[in-house]
């Protein structure tokens, strides 16, 4: 079986593009060379890997095998690369994590800021994702930890739980529902909101369930800091939905006030996961080993 990176790599682009030319383009090969490629792959695995129509290509069952394990490939080599590129700066290792919104405000800080200080040769790189395209990267191995809300998971990628993320409606204290103990989140259609901005992940799930609702979220500022948000919501500007944690800190030093959300969307366990946590580098073991203490 012989075949190199450039050809994974071709692959990926073929595959993710749906063209052969397209993905030659991508990788900067000539169109025959890379069908070359292609046609020396499918010969040294024994299977058919594209489907060639009129309209571009198609993967085949092998073909989307292959496109999981080459990701996979790229991604181990490419922090091969960083890991040692960093030896000779100095800086001996990095961890890729991706974190939704919540995790990122509420509970990483303070779990990272301490492993940070025990462990001054490695440095974490955090993206802030939504929980669903976090999924989708860790199972096809685009990066090696996830913080995400644990609905959003397949059932292959490995997890445990670290915390839990109930989201709140929150108002001021004279505001509209300040009476209230529970809602329904369809009640609030038509009232004002103060939302986070559009790029996050959680204002992204806050508005992909309003949809599915068929409600239309009228939000007159948007800020990407929960304090922020509530000092809104406490001037009266319009209600809010926020991480319980946020909304309790805020609490102590706001006139606001919290309601619980009755939709299960509310509700969400957070976890740590992985594609493999035995198979992650040892920087990001030793990461998922504080977390772990961190959790319980």
């Amino acid at each position: 079986m012989r075949f190199d990176l450039v050809d994974l790599q071709l692959f990926i682009a073929v595959a993710d593009s749906r063209s052969i030319t397209r993905g030659a383009d991508r990788t900067h090969l000539a169109l025959a060379s890379a069908s070359e490629r292609i046609k020396g792959l499918e010969e040294a695995l024994g299977v058919t890997l594209l489907k060639r129509g009129r309209r571009g290509v198609e993967l085949t069952a092998a073909g989307e095998s292959l496109l999981d394990h080459a990701r996979l490939v790229i991604h181990n080599v490419e922090a091969m690369r960083g890991d040692l590129a960093r030896f000779a700066s100095g800086v001996r290792a990095s961890v890729h994590l991706l974190a939704n919104t919540v995790g990122l405000a509420e509970h990483l800080p303070k779990a990272l800021a301490a492993f940070l200080r025990d462990n001054p040769d490695i440095n974490i790189d955090v993206e802030e994702r939504e929980s669903i395209d976090i999924a989708a990267a860790i199972a096809a191995g685009a990066a090696e930890l996830g913080f995400a809300a644990e609905h959003a998971l397949p059932d292959n990628v490995e997890r445990f739980v670290f915390g839990e993320d109930r989201l709140v409606l929150v108002t001021a204290r004279r505001g509209p529902f300040a009476t209230r103990r529970q809602i329904d989140f369809q009640e609030v259609a038509g009232h004002d909101f103060v939302g986070l901005t559009q790029a996050t992940a959680l204002q992204l799930h806050i508005a992909k369930y309003a949809a599915r609702l068929g409600m239309r979220l009228h939000v007159r500022a948007r800020l990407r800091d929960f304090d922020a948000i509530c000092r809104l919501v406490a001037a009266g500007v319009g209600i809010a939905v926020v991480p319980e944690a946020a909304a309790q800190r805020c609490r102590r030093s706001m006139p606001i006030m919290m309601v619980r959300m009755r939709d299960a969307f509310a509700n969400r366990k957070l976890v740590i996961c992985a594609r493999s946590f035995k198979a992650l580098p040892r920087p990001a073991k030793l990461l998922v080993e504080h977390l772990r203490a961190a959790a319980s």
